[in-house]
């Protein structure tokens, strides 16, 4: 079980998307996870077999506890019961090695009507078995495109965006695992439950929603239909709070510990972006449409080599003693539109450029808002970014979030009276913030992070 924050302490797992026997390798996503802030998909960290599977759907495990062993095809054991015609005395299991790769699940029968010599279809892999369930794609009604007509990811997803004829079946909407869990605690048909999610998923609020929905409905049923007289109460009681959600609770907690534990400091300091605009849209002339850089994907950029140069606010402040990070992992503050914050990060942000760090900004937003996160996008950031540029404000006062050092928060891009060398004219301006950690650092060390960023801005080229 991987720590998905600096806050966790247990996930429950949601759903295997593996099975004993089946080969797996670097980065395959093997299985579903919840924790507090969300619903996340845990990928496997080496290649091999898998021979056991240590926890159950809907297990709580702790984290850094095995959910699964992993090991050479020849480790998996299959076992296979004797014929009827047997004596029970030869009824003993046999043991027989799965091939690597064959994918097979343990005792299960070989097709009896397949003749000897025929080929058979090579085994769907963990991944587009996942990406075909996601997509309400059948795979065996595919025909693959690959090596020895294995099925490809190209076929899932062009068998997802193709029209289906008339007499087919309605298209069903993807139903996150949380929500796929509650429905069946609260006995919801899935199929009538109107999703709000991207392109229609169904999301753990869409459930509930139905649920209350449901609840009104056989209370406004039962209710008689003759009038009764109420007696006036003394004194109405007073209502109580809104239920918090599991992610606020947990965003109330770490916040908390950060004011309370964290001496902060701010800085703030106002940019020309007037170069790099007009380097980014020079830029933005020799790429597609779909690869286009944005302001953010500067800032963001300039923030990881200035936390590089800056060593001293890039790690985590841990037992009473500041621990910098072998690497600047760049925090990104989401907001959700369901509600609550989710702080994926971007590893190695300081060695990508400013085109690899738009495509990762691009995957990071459309996992997050669609409740598909995976572990290895929640590694505990070395540095986090604040940006509310896209909602107007002029500058961000952020708090820590612990056991890091600092925060850079990013206010809007807007066209203010700027004076360059001695010339009063109007430029494109952008206030940045840094919220700094007391014990680690002082004013001095964090200006130096903020004239960086200033200095990396003003030569976008060499980004």
């Amino acid at each position: 079980m991987p720590s998905l924050g600096a806050d966790m302490e247990q996930g429950v797992l949601i759903e295997w998307l593996v099975k004993v026997g089946d080969h797996v390798r670097r980065g395959d996503v093997v299985a579903v996870v919840e924790t507090p802030k969300s619903t996340v998909e845990v990928e496997c960290f080496e290649t091999g077999t898998v021979t056991r599977l240590l926890a159950e759907e809907g297990q709580t495990v702790p984290v850094g506890e095995a959910l699964a062993l992993l090991g050479a095809a020849t480790e998996v054991e299959a076992t296979v019961a004797a014929p009827a015609t047997v004596e029970a005395t030869a009824a003993a299991p046999v043991t027989v090695p799965v091939a690597a790769g064959a994918g097979v699940a343990a005792g299960a029968p070989a097709p009896s009507g397949a003749a000897s010599g025929s080929t058979a279809r090579p085994p769907l892999s963990p991944v587009l078995r996942h990406l075909a369930r996601e997509l309400g794609v059948d795979p065996t009604t595919l025909h693959g495109t690959g090596r020895d007509g294995a099925l490809t990811r190209h076929d899932v997803e062009q068998a997802a965006v193709a029209p289906t004829p008339a007499t087919t079946s309605p298209h069903r909407p993807r139903v996150s695992p949380l929500a796929r869990r509650l429905a069946a605690e609260e006995g919801v048909d899935l199929t009538s439950v109107q999703g709000t999610g991207p392109d229609g998923s169904v999301r753990a609020e869409d459930v509930r929603r139905a649920t209350r929905h449901t609840g009104s409905g056989e209370r406004a049923a039962s209710a008689p239909t003759s009038r009764v007289e109420v007696k006036p109460e003394a004194a109405p009681e007073e209502p109580p709070p809104p239920p918090m959600s599991d992610m606020r609770r947990s965003i109330a907690a770490l916040m908390t510990v950060s004011n309370q534990e964290i001496p902060h400091y701010h800085l703030s300091l106002t940019i020309d972006l007037w170069r790099s605009l007009q380097w980014m849209k020079e830029r933005n002339r020799e790429l597609e449409m779909s690869e286009r850089l944005v302001p953010a994907a500067l800032l963001l950029a300039a923030t990881a080599r200035a936390a590089r140069a800056v060593p001293e606010l890039n790690g985590h402040w841990i037992e009473g003693a500041f621990r910098p990070a072998a690497d600047v992992d760049l925090g990104l503050i989401l907001s959700l539109r369901s509600g609550g914050l989710l702080v994926p990060a971007i590893g190695g942000a300081d060695r990508l450029s400013v085109d690899e760090m738009m495509a990762r900004i691009k995957v990071l937003t459309r996992r997050a808002r669609s409740g598909r996160l995976r572990g290895s996008d929640l590694v505990p950031p070395s540095i986090t970014v604040s940006n509310l540029g896209d909602q107007g404000v002029d500058s961000v006062l952020g708090v820590i979030y612990p056991p890091q050092v600092a925060l850079v928060g990013f206010g809007a891009v807007a066209e203010r009276p700027w004076a360059v060398d001695g010339m009063l004219g109007v430029r494109p301006l952008v206030t940045i913030t840094l919220a700094g950690d007391h014990r680690a650092t002082d004013g001095a060390t964090g200006s130096r992070l903020l004239k960086t960023i200033d200095r990396l801005l003003q030569a976008p080229e060499e980004l």
